[in-house]
């Protein structure tokens, strides 16, 4: 009599077949005008059943699922999250993106934002080494500029580091410094959008284009209508962000209350954000 058998990777008893034995079973059947009929595909080993556009709630489930398991399986419990342009380059590069002299010498000047992500994301890894980096860990959208920083100043601590890339045609391969089995790709804006929110201790967010300043709104909104918890939300370059947004024109017109703004930090350099966090959470 059998005292043991199959067993899931959790330990629970599991005698039914699983998904990948039979995946490799239904590969190997003869070769038949029936078994190469996409019909008699399996479901789930069915790209083109997967990708039919009754089939997007279940791709949508499964983008979010895929993402929280990895992290989850990695013993992730809590993140810095990082925004900025994919634009700024790293000080002493050429600005690849610039279209003409102005464009040219402003990202490039914006080089030293570069170099503040940099040491604010090592910052918080070695505050995340205290426990055993499962908190504090840092995550960027996975691409070029200051999210390449970010992964660069956390992977530069030796800590694990987060990198969600979204399909798009440009400046979104993943950067090098992202932990290869924490770099993860989604199709949905929404999902990928809260997957950066889902384990925010705080949020650090760069000059940039039309993506950073549609993930700062996103999380503002969140805290503002307390559909998130407070947390440090902190914008690097007061300049930069008072020329683009003018907050206290939005107060006195009323679409936003006079203290929404103190909702908001204003800093020029890492060691000032993560102060900031260390007050927040530490003292």
């Amino acid at each position: 009599m059998k005292k043991d058998g199959p067993r899931r990777k959790d330990g629970v008893w599991d005698p039914l077949k699983d998904s990948s034995t039979d995946r490799r079973s239904a590969a190997g059947v003869p070769q038949t005008p029936q078994s190469m009929s996409p019909s008699y595909r399996l479901a789930y080993a069915d790209d083109d059943f997967m990708l039919r556009e009754e089939l997007r709630p279940v791709r949508l489930q499964l983008e979010l699922l895929k993402a929280e398991m990895i992290l989850a399986e990695r013993r992730i419990r809590s993140t810095v999250v990082l925004f900025g342009g994919a634009r700024i380059p790293a000080p002493g590069q050429a600005a690849w993106a610039a279209r003409n002299e102005t464009q040219r010498q402003n990202l490039e000047a914006a080089s030293a934002y570069y170099e503040e992500a940099r040491k604010f994301a090592h910052l918080c890894a070695l505050h995340g080494e205290k426990y055993d980096h499962q908190e504090y860990v840092v995550v960027t959208g996975g691409g070029p500029g200051v999210m390449e920083a970010g992964n660069r100043g956390a992977s530069e601590a030796g800590a694990p580091t987060v990198g969600f890339n979204v399909v798009l045609p440009h400046e979104q391969a993943p950067n090098r410094y992202v932990t290869p089995d924490l770099s993860l790709n989604f199709h949905y804006f929404a999902i990928r959008k809260m997957h950066l929110m889902m384990r925010a201790k705080a949020i650090a967010i760069f000059p940039g284009g039309f993506g950073t300043l549609d993930e700062m709104f996103e999380g503002l909104t969140l805290i503002q209508t307390g559909r998130m918890e407070r947390i440090p939300f902190i914008l690097f370059g007061k300049e930069f962000w008072h020329r683009i947004v003018n907050w206290q024109a939005l107060a006195d017109f009323g679409t936003i209350a006079p203290e929404d703004i103190d909702l908001i930090s204003f800093v020029e350099t890492a060691d000032e954000a993560w102060k900031i966090i260390g007050d927040f959470y530490e003292h």
